[in-house]
């Protein structure tokens, strides 16, 4: 579920934290920077572990603070393929279950991965579970915070780096009153999650059913 990664990246401490000690101020720094954000293709960083190795530091022209390139090692949110975790259930839709773990909410157990026969109740704005017995069927709806085991089956990285303006279909200059460029709210659509975890529900990954048995 947690694995450390080897990472480079150039430090800049500004000038009044030159009387703390360099680890000291290379690790707040770093935090700052990465813990609780996604990399792309790597996973949600959490913490620093250690600092490897500190190359010279450099001060350029025009800025009185520190440049130093730094060799360290992360913990990093990202478990592996097959892995089986433990979550509770955030919310419903029509998309599917959505789990959180508290410190991570982007994980989506499609429809077709649930335990089935399942249906989407619209009212209640839940899944429910069609469980069968020798005693006939029963309703097992999946709450909010339930806790539930699911295992990984994918995970999608989404580049949400910023990028540049729209350029525009013709290089002809607009008329006067005609928009050069599309409204913000359609051009910025539906925000995406950087990092998914897409799951299939364990067999036994519902507290309902235990609950039921007992």
């Amino acid at each position: 579920m947690f694995v450390l990664v080897e990472m480079v990246d150039t430090v800049r401490i500004p000038p009044w934290n030159f009387d703390r000690q360099l680890n000291e101020a290379m690790a707040e720094e770093l935090n700052k920077k990465l813990a609780n954000k996604v990399v792309y293709n790597v996973g949600l960083c959490i913490c620093l572990y250690d600092i490897t190795k500190l190359e010279d530091s450099y001060i350029f022209p025009g800025d009185g603070a520190s440049h130093t390139k730094v060799h360290f090692r992360y913990v990093v949110f990202h478990p592996f393929l097959d892995e089986i975790l433990t979550g509770k259930i955030k919310y419903c839709s029509q998309e599917g279950v959505h789990v959180t773990m508290g410190f991570f909410d982007d994980i989506l157990i499609p429809p077709e991965s649930l335990q089935q026969p399942a249906k989407f109740d619209e009212a209640e704005q839940v899944w429910v579970w069609e469980y069968e017995t020798d005693e006939g069927g029963h309703d097992l709806y999946m709450d909010q915070g339930e806790e539930i085991r699911f295992r990984v089956a994918d995970q999608v990285f989404v580049d949400t780096s910023p990028t540049g303006p729209a350029v525009a279909a013709s290089d002809a200059p607009a008329q006067a009153g005609q928009a050069t460029a599309p409204p913000a709210e359609a051009s910025e659509g539906k925000k995406e999650a950087p990092y998914t975890l897409i799951g299939t529900i364990c067999e036994s990954g519902l507290g309902l059913l235990s609950w039921w048995n007992s």
